[in-house]
């Protein structure tokens, strides 16, 4: 499947929405970015191999890492790399249910949400 970077953007938001309300409330002050591929850089500084897929990233300091004193220098930011996720789906229903456990998955790292309770709200 490969969709133009405007209809992805607009699979990202219609995934999004979807996302139940407990988690996508924190989305408030994180920018959501796409990317057509995650760099061979940033495989590499990850420990990937170049031919891992990676769907999505969070960067930025996640909610238990904060204080008042050392508030965050950057925005928090969660990736999403279009390609592979193109690669891994055959229907746009199917591409915005990963883009969904993608974005979830990212945010659960910001909030720290534990893989229980991912389960618990049926993404696994």
């Amino acid at each position: 499947m490969k969709l133009s970077r405007k209809d992805f953007d607009k699979a990202v938001q219609r995934s999004i929405r979807r996302i139940p309300h407990e988690i996508r409330q924190h989305l408030d002050n994180v920018l959501i970015s796409v990317q057509k591929s995650p760099s061979p850089d940033l495989l590499e500084a990850m420990g990937l191999p170049p031919d891992e897929p990676l769907l999505g990233l969070y960067q930025g300091a996640s909610l238990l890492e904060r204080s008042m004193i050392y508030p965050p220098l950057f925005p928090d930011t969660i990736l999403i790399f279009q390609k592979p996720l193109e690669e891994m789906c055959q229907t746009i229903k199917e591409l915005e249910e990963q883009i969904e456990i993608t974005v979830v998955h990212e945010v659960a790292h910001f909030i720290g949400i534990d893989e229980e309770r991912l389960i618990e709200l049926g993404y696994e």
